[in-house]
């Protein structure tokens, strides 16, 4: 587990890009955090340190945002998923069977679904420190 404190939208693209520089492909990363949190700022990191350039926006109302980079980005928000089963629909099997990375913001109401290892990032916000202080926690898990 690895744990890291950001004070700034900017702190957070910077841990999102180190952790960026070990990822190769074929990983699966489970999301956590409130409302306003900082997953999406952490994805635009992530997405920036692969070679993305697209724009990069939460995929609250499609689910899921496909990008082009050093390997293949899968950007899924599952906000708006009532039963895990919708995940079938859009062919999430495919996405996770893949040599990209899965980013899912809101894993926690997908978690029957994901594979036997992922990482997990989880970010919380601690307004009594400062307004824009994040602490982001990274851990490989392996069930």
């Amino acid at each position: 587990m690895r744990i890291y404190e950001s004070f700034s939208y900017e702190d957070t693209q910077k841990i999102a890009s180190e952790i960026a520089d070990t990822l190769k492909g074929d990983e699966f990363i489970a999301m956590y955090g409130d409302l306003g949190a900082g997953k999406t700022a952490f994805v635009q990191g992530l997405a920036r340190a692969l070679g993305i350039t697209d724009h990069i926006t939460s995929p609250t109302f499609t689910i899921v945002n496909e990008y082009e980079g050093r390997v293949p980005l899968y950007h899924f928000d599952v906000y708006r998923i009532s039963d895990p089963d919708e995940m079938y629909e859009i062919g999430y099997e495919e996405y996770v069977d893949t040599d990209g990375i899965c980013i899912v913001e809101w894993a926690e109401l997908i978690e029957d679904l994901f594979p036997p290892k992922y990482y997990k990032i989880t970010i919380l916000k601690d307004t009594e420190k400062d307004f824009d202080y994040r602490k982001i926690i990274f851990e490989e898990i392996e069930v």
